[in-house]
């Protein structure tokens, strides 16, 4: 089996189980940042937190049209959750890389789990309603884009009336905002998290597209922020390790990594980047004991063969890449982008009608619509080519 490598090392939004803070003797001068190499960061200034949590004129008009003064706290709450997602008022869809700010999300209509956070906090706080962020803790979770693997985490927030008579409590009626009801419907743990870990891992996001895009004083600029915002966050050391790598600069991508399992023993990968720069440095045997505990404690996780799949057939292997879809299948037979992988992996065999019993499931299981509309598009293509 071929093994993975998150060449990249980058994170939508981290899992951060078992985290710590920072030693008291770690400063921040002693960071591992190269201000010294990237001279050129000062030229991308990024956006204060006021400014992502900004609302223009529009999105202000919307959230007030969105509540009555003949309507309780509770029904105003509910119909500014609904207008959100409705398709007739905003109508906000699903998009991977929609990493805006309120305002733009707004404009834009589109968002992934962190921008549509931001904006849902953003009006709530307008509408004078209580709104908390919660990190959940979801098993790895990788998509894949511009041929390298994203390790996904997940946010959502939790949305209530506030208690009149006591402001600093918060009242049972509460709504979650969250893209994937399945997370709610899971239980998975979760922990509130501040505005300021949000920024940072607003900040991120940013640096991480910059690194899809080449575009490396941009990617130390944003992550550069997001360490000395909220230095515990341990994706950001993970992506400024990758971007030291890439540059050469091998110690420095060491003490990143290293911070990061410092912050997080079980960031699995933190740990791969750690093998992949022991193998640059031929160090082959610890290079190859990390791997193997690695891919031991990823084994069970349905998402794990899941984007071997994805490589596979990526690099033009379909039949390589149904024996990964099949044991992604066997371990979790839910999940939509398991299905519309094997629905891809037998077109490219040829074998069309196996591929259309794949997109219907996948529609079938879809979160959302927009995903469901792209696989029944797809369904549709492959029933003109019979």
């Amino acid at each position: 089996m071929k093994q993975i490598r998150l060449l990249t090392g980058m994170l939508f939004v981290v899992l951060m189980s078992g985290c710590a803070s920072l030693p008291e003797s770690f400063t921040a001068s002693e960071l591992p940042l190269n201000d010294d190499v990237f001279t050129q960061y000062h030229e991308y200034t990024p956006e204060s937190a006021d400014e992502i949590f900004k609302l223009d004129a529009a999105a202000r008009e919307f959230v007030d049209n969105s509540q009555s003064p003949l309507s309780g706290d509770g029904d105003n709450l509910k119909n500014l959750i609904r207008q959100i997602f409705d398709g007739g008022e905003l109508g906000i869809r699903y998009i991977t890389n929609a990493n805006t700010i309120a305002s733009e999300t707004f404009a834009n209509r589109a968002a992934n789990c962190l921008s549509l956070t931001i904006m849902a906090k953003a009006m709530a706080d307008y509408a004078g309603f209580n709104a908390v962020f919660y990190e959940v803790d979801i098993p790895e979770y990788w998509t894949r884009r511009s041929g390298v693997n994203l390790l996904n985490g997940h946010i959502n927030l939790r949305v209530s009336v506030a208690d009149t008579l006591r402001k600093n409590q918060i009242s049972s009626h509460f709504i979650d905002v969250d893209f994937d009801p399945q997370t709610i419907r899971s239980h998975f743990p979760r922990n509130a998290i501040s505005k300021e870990k949000i920024t940072a891992m607003f900040y991120n996001n940013k640096g991480a597209d910059a690194l899809l895009n080449n575009d490396d004083i941009k990617a130390y600029a944003y992550l550069r922020a997001a360490a000395l915002l909220y230095p515990e966050f341990g994706s950001t050391w993970v992506n400024l390790g990758v971007l030291y790598r890439r540059h050469g600069l091998l110690d420095s991508a060491r003490e990143s990594y290293e911070l990061a399992l410092k912050l997080d023993s079980e960031n699995l990968t933190a740990w791969e980047n750690l093998a992949l720069l022991h193998e640059l440095e031929g160090r082959t045997a610890q290079a190859r004991d990390i791997a193997r505990s690695v891919r031991n404690k990823r084994e069970s996780n349905p998402f794990y063969h899941f984007i071997l799949g994805e490589e596979a057939l990526d690099f033009g292997d379909a039949e390589q890449a149904l024996i990964h879809y099949n044991r992604a299948r066997r371990l979790d037979n839910s999940r939509h982008e398991i299905f519309f992988g094997m629905g891809k992996a037998h077109y490219e065999l040829g074998n069309i009608d196996r591929a259309a019993d794949f997109m219907k499931l996948a529609a079938k299981h879809a979160q959302n619509r927009q995903d469901e509309y792209r696989y029944m598009s797809k369904l549709s293509d492959l029933q003109s080519a019979r």
